[in-house]
């Protein structure tokens, strides 16, 4: 599983990948790949027999005389969807330790709209079906699938979706947590606890390996393969096999130290070619950079392209034919899987995020507006990967899984057209003079954000800047010259809008100017990096921080850590969420009041006439 060595072929596979992906939005492409696959594999389902022959095809892998036959549709389900739930699985520990789920007051929302959401559509379906084998299929209607929802914001989502985004994309690995959970003590038939064990062998021999610097792939594949068969025979099901491995993989930033010893054994092989210094190189440059980061860019394209879309080529097959549809209109399966995936989600999620947001104001980010999220809600009514999965799961009834199958897919049509609409709805009620931008989204703080001047001065003006910006450079002489023209009058707010695609340093700089705020020296570094804004390399804002004196052990660590790097993000969403897209971008106005939108010149003199008559007013 975990394969750090990627051989020849799969290596040409990845770039074929990736040029495929280069200069397309992925949430779209992987969605668009989905969705092939799902049509393929409906029509195919339904001209002639030969879908049903072929996914039925037993397909028996022995070794010596143990062996394990399954048909072909097994065999994807149980054995290739692994890859899906080991990045699955990397992509909650990511998470869980240098992302968002890090940081409780961001994450807080939408960890209680997600246990909203796995909830109450489990409630509306057991309202329908109470008891006998349809009960057990609840956690049909509990899972959203991302993939497929971050292809439908980006195509029915609202003008700026950014804070959106990421509040489904928060909400979308708490509800991955409680679907594996869900799989993992709910859909285990019959454990076998000597075989369970030995699986809980495997796990430990994976985590001895990285703890002794094994890196040759080929072990770790042997021992996942022999994870997943003893997971298999225990009848705990063999794709949590993934999800474990993939949660005791080690997750942390680059360490300063071993990117730098990296650096220096490459360049001893530069300058002297041999194996010994090209296995040095080589396992230095692995060590520096986290396994969990290293197979998440590695496998989620074949996920996104190649195992999600064969698993629906393999199960969203639904015969329809005038008597299917008629049973499926007839049954409490169906209706209970749309009502609880259309209605439940919506509901869960909206009506959670409401009472939280009330009970405590300022909970919502700025820019995220309630009708925003209940759009985002309905698209989290589209279940398909899990949903589907679980279906097999949970009917040994070739009919009831039928009925579910149909009720998922109509479930994914209504909750894509739901959004729509009240995404739609949303738009238009927003009023023709507030367009977006116009008016600063997120109020000055005193406590957040950092400011030159008079707390309580009469104006205030805030731009939003990028350190690598020449634009943003020449400014800062014009922001000098208009702070000594009101003096006391003016307070000044730097806020971050690195500018990834044209500045490659502007967001580590960003980082490293709140790491020096916390030592009170954020205006110090602020001058340094503007006056030095072609030299911004990572070595030379370091060089930078010691010529400011700063605690250098401290200002590692915290960027390391990237605990300041949820500081810049909420400023770059603030300006995303407002349409704003380049530097420098001001907002100017009287304290206490709404600020607006700078256009036109922005030298000294136009900004000191623009705050002159907000201050005549």
């Amino acid at each position: 599983m975990a394969v750090d060595e990627q051989p020849g072929k799969l290596r040409r596979i990845s770039l074929t990948l990736a040029g495929i992906r280069d200069g397309t939005d992925d949430d779209k492409l992987s969605a668009g790949f989905l969705l092939a696959a799902t049509v393929v594999a409906l029509i195919w389902a339904n001209v002639g027999d030969s879908y049903q022959a072929f996914w039925h095809t037993p397909l028996t892998i022995a070794i010596g005389d143990y062996g394990i036959t399954l048909d072909l549709k097994h065999w994807v389900n149980d054995a290739v969807m692994t890859l899906f739930f080991f990045v699955v699985g990397l992509e909650v520990k990511r998470e869980l330790t240098i992302g968002e789920l890090t940081d409780r007051t961001r994450a807080a929302v939408p960890l209680l709209a997600a246990i909203a959401g796995l909830a109450v559509p489990a409630a509306l379906f057991l309202l329908l079906n109470p008891s006998g084998e349809a009960a057990g299929a609840w956690g049909v209607v509990v899972s959203t699938d991302t993939a497929f929802v971050l292809g439908a914001l980006a195509l029915v989502g609202p003008r700026c979706p950014a804070r959106l985004r990421v509040f489904i994309l928060t909400l979308a690995v708490a509800d991955d947590i409680g679907a594996l959970a869900i799989i993992a003590f709910f859909y285990t038939d019959e454990l076998r606890l000597g075989y369970l064990l030995l699986g809980g062998v495997g796990l430990l021999l994976i985590l001895q390996f990285r703890r002794l610097e094994v890196w040759r792939g080929i072990a770790y594949f042997i021992v996942a393969a022999g994870t997943w068969v003893a997971f298999y025979e225990s009848g705990v099901h063999p794709t949590l096999a993934g999800v474990l491995i993939a949660l005791i993989l080690p997750v942390y930033p680059p360490r300063r130290n071993e990117v730098e010893r990296a650096g220096e054994l490459t360049r001893a092989f530069r300058q002297s070619p041999n194996s010994d210094y090209a296995r040095a190189a080589q396992l230095s440059v692995l060590r520096a950079v986290s396994v969990n980061e290293r197979l998440l860019r590695f496998y989620q394209p074949y996920t996104a392209f190649l195992v999600v879309p064969i698993f629906a080529l393999a199960n969203a097959g639904v015969v329809i034919t005038g008597q299917t549809v008629s049973d499926a209109l007839r049954s409490p399966i169906t209706w209970g899987v749309i009502l609880g995936l259309v209605l439940g989600k919506l509901v869960g999620i909206t009506a959670a995020t409401a009472v939280f947001s009330r009970l405590r104001p300022g909970a919502l980010q700025p820019g995220l507006t309630l009708s925003q999220i209940s759009g985002g809600a309905a698209l989290a009514g589209i279940g398909f990967t899990i949903s589907l999965f679980i279906v097999d799961l949970a009917f040994e009834s070739p009919d009831a899984a039928n009925d579910a199958r149909i009720g998922v897919l109509v479930a994914a049509v209504l909750a894509t057209g739901l959004g729509w609409v009240l995404f739609r709805r949303s738009d238009h009620r927003r009023p023709p003079e507030g367009v977006t931008g116009l008016v600063l989204l997120r109020p000055v703080d005193p406590d957040r954000d950092h400011l030159r001047g008079s707390v309580d001065a009469p104006l205030t003006l805030v731009e939003y800047g990028d350190f690598e910006c020449p634009f943003c450079s020449e400014a800062t002489g014009s922001i000098r010259e208009v702070h000594g023209h009101f003096g006391n009058e003016l307070r000044y707010v730097f806020r971050h809008l690195p500018l990834d695609e044209v500045h490659p340093h502007a967001r580590f700089a960003a980082e490293a100017a709140e790491a020096a705020g916390v030592q009170d020296r954020f205006w110090e570094m602020h001058d340094h990096l503007f006056a030095h804004s072609d030299a911004l390399t990572e070595d030379e804002i370091y060089e930078h921080a010691e010529q400011l004196g700063l605690d250098m052990e401290r200002f590692a660590e915290d960027l390391r850590l990237g605990r300041y790097r949820h500081r810049v993000e909420d400023d770059d969403l603030d300006a995303a969420s407002s349409d704003v897209h380049g530097t420098p971008t001001f907002y100017i106005g009287a304290t206490g009041s709404d600020l607006t939108l700078h256009t036109g010149p922005f030298d000294a003199a136009t900004l000191i006439r623009k705050l002159e008559e907000v201050r005549d007013r």
